[in-house]
């Protein structure tokens, strides 16, 4: 498994090549954005028609990280569901998959602005959760210590043997961590966004998700402009 960590304010953080975040001390696992049931959404607002497999896939991925690490106590950092009826309109095997997950787990599921209110599927629907010197919340708040958050789907662009790479990333200083989408549909934000850059102090480090994870420095805000 990967080692590459990171520290925020005495915990330490591993973030996993599909974008995860494992908190071994508390056998805990992040995830953020998984968006399920995108495609019916989508498609029930009359848009572009996607195959309809997000879902199995992104639970298949949950369910090799949640193997991989032992976790036993599992947080769901919103926008889980791409809105509310979708949670509603998961296949019988999902919700049976989905309970299959959480058996002997504590889990948790923060709301979104995608997912507001409870799913009716297992576990606890909070705003935010405090574990530790930790909060977990959908949005990030401006000014907030020990805050791991979602929303922004943030992506790095690096240089890599002479030509662009682009990943979700996890984005952190000394003081926050804003988590790469988890979902199999999901698009990103550009690190340099001022909504997104905005909230790192010009120390900030992105963990780009891929085997290995690869920790660099991300552009300064004069960079950034």
């Amino acid at each position: 498994m990967n080692e590459c960590a990171i520290p925020l304010l005495g915990a330490r953080l591993l973030p996993l090549p599909s974008g995860a975040l494992h908190w071994p001390e508390r056998g805990l696992l992040a995830v953020s954005d998984l968006h399920l049931g995108k495609s019916g959404r989508i498609a029930r607002r009359g848009g572009t028609l996607l195959p309809p497999y997000e879902t199995r896939d992104t639970l298949a991925r949950l369910a090799a990280d949640l193997d991989r690490t032992g976790a036993r106590n599992v947080v769901c950092l919103g926008d889980s569901f791409d809105d509310c009826a979708a949670a509603g309109a998961l296949a019988e095997e999902d919700r049976l998959w989905i309970a299959r997950l959480q058996a002997g787990r504590r889990w948790v599921w923060i709301e979104g602005n995608h997912d507001p209110g409870p799913i009716g599927l297992g576990g606890s629907h909070r705003a935010a959760l405090t574990e530790g010197p930790l909060t977990f919340r959908h949005i990030a708040e401006p000014g907030a210590i020990g805050e791991i958050s979602g929303h922004y789907h943030p992506k790095a662009e690096i240089r890599a043997r002479g030509r662009s790479v682009t990943r979700p990333c996890f984005l952190y200083d000394a003081a926050r961590l804003v988590m790469p989408a988890y979902g199999t549909y999901t698009g990103g934000l550009r690190w340099t966004d001022p909504a997104l850059r905005s909230l790192f102090d010009a120390t900030a480090f992105a963990a780009l998700t891929g085997d290995p994870v690869r920790q660099v420095p991300a552009p300064k805000p004069a960079d950034a402009a």
